[in-house]
């Protein structure tokens, strides 16, 4: 059963598991996060969407596989595994993309030509396990979600946020918009 998490938790997990490496990446796991959720405030993203984005690979944290599970074959669906922890804490509008951004870049490869090609090499042996680009019929069905458009947005700022050595604010500057969050 799933324990809820307080905002105070969420930075005791970064602390205690946000230096691992972001599997294939040149990024620990908590330098992604603060990375999406940067790119969301400078897109003028909402608080919610910003906690969406700082949150939405905690899943990998919460279900620990070991390094780069992708290459042993195992999707560790760290986009279902969070919610249960973070539902009591936030409502959809940081739920829903978080749920989607594995959706999503199935979509992406689908509907934008090139998308596939510029991933990352984990992100596209992760899609491999995680379902494959979506067919035309399903990247419709995906588009007409009402979060569609957030997961999207979600999903970019994810590809976007493996930079080694990009600054960023610290996770504490993060807090106060999680708190904003709280209830969306």
């Amino acid at each position: 059963m799933a324990t809820t998490l307080t905002i105070d938790g969420i930075c005791a997990l970064f602390d205690a598991k946000g230096g691992r490496m972001y599997s294939g990446e040149p990024v620990t796991q908590l330098e992604h996060a603060l990375q999406s959720a940067a790119l969301a405030e400078a897109a003028d993203a909402d608080a919610a969407l910003i906690t969406a984005a700082l949150l939405h690979d905690l899943g990998h944290l919460l279900n620990d596989q070991g390094e780069t599970p992708t290459e042993r074959g195992i999707d560790d669906a760290h986009q279902y595994f969070a919610l249960p922890f973070l539902r009591p804490l936030f409502g959809d509008n940081v739920l829903e993309p978080i749920r989607l951004h594995v959706d999503a870049k199935r979509y992406l490869c689908a509907a934008r030509p090139g998308y596939h090609d510029a991933l990352s090499a984990d992100s596209q042996r992760s899609l491999v396990l995680q379902g494959g680009i979506y067919s035309p019929v399903e990247a419709d069905a995906f588009a007409a979600l009402p979060a569609a458009a957030y997961a999207v947005k979600l999903r970019l700022w994810d590809d976007a946020a493996k930079s080694a050595g990009r600054k960023t604010p610290p996770l504490s500057h993060f807090v106060p918009i999680m708190e904003a969050a709280r209830g969306a």
